[in-house]
């Protein structure tokens, strides 16, 4: 099997297995009523997906793969600001919530476009592994909030880690470097955490 074959394979792969991820998000935020992915990667995934579906675009299987994010990352959104304000209305008021996405979604928007022009990086690639490991973290941290599975799922972390698994073996074969490296161990050491969170919450009460 030749480099680009395998290439293929994980290009394949990672669309593949985080577009389930989406999917599976979306099913289990309009069963639960409940958004399934915290608002700061909400505004990071949809800003990214938006700039390399339609300004930047890759070759045509990653435009068309992008674009499929897009399109579920839009329903996500949907669910985000159908759903997210009442876990926030004691906290603050209505339009400080949804003008807070939007100011994180303009703010993330421009901060990947400046990380295009400052790493000289029109595939995305230092953006989306960032915001891959800040999504991790962030699907922890809402476990952790809630206490509960609530817009989350085992099949959620499981196809967000396979998926992460394809893009690390994808890039540490065709673009090696000690930060994308980094960034790659270290989201698959807080998808397994995450995993490990999920599988112990459903032994303890899932009965």
């Amino acid at each position: 099997m030749t480099q680009e074959e395998v290439l293929l394979i994980c290009q394949l792969g990672m669309g593949l297995f985080w577009i389930i991820t989406y999917l599976l998000i979306i099913k289990q935020g309009f069963q639960d009523k409940k958004y399934g992915m915290p608002m700061a990667a909400i505004c990071a995934n949809i800003s990214w997906e938006f700039i390399f579906a339609f300004m930047y675009p890759q070759n045509d299987l990653q435009r068309i793969i992008t674009f499929l994010w897009f399109m579920l990352d839009v329903v996500i959104m949907m669910q985000f600001l159908l759903y997210g304000y009442k876990e926030y209305k004691k906290m603050i008021p209505r339009k400080i919530f949804y003008a807070s996405f939007f100011i994180t979604l303009a703010v993330s928007f421009f901060i990947i476009l400046a990380m295009i022009h400052e790493f000289n990086d029109i595939a995305g690639k230092y953006a989306a592994f960032s915001q891959n490991l800040m999504m991790s973290g962030l699907f922890i941290a809402l476990f952790i909030q809630r206490g509960n599975l609530s817009g989350q799922s085992m099949g959620i972390a499981v196809c967000k880690m396979i998926g992460t698994m394809f893009a690390a073996v994808g890039f540490y074969m065709y673009f090696r470097t000690p930060l994308i490296t980094i960034i790659s161990l270290a989201t698959l050491i807080y998808d397994w955490i995450y995993i490990v969170l999920i599988y112990r919450f459903y032994v303890k009460y899932a009965k």
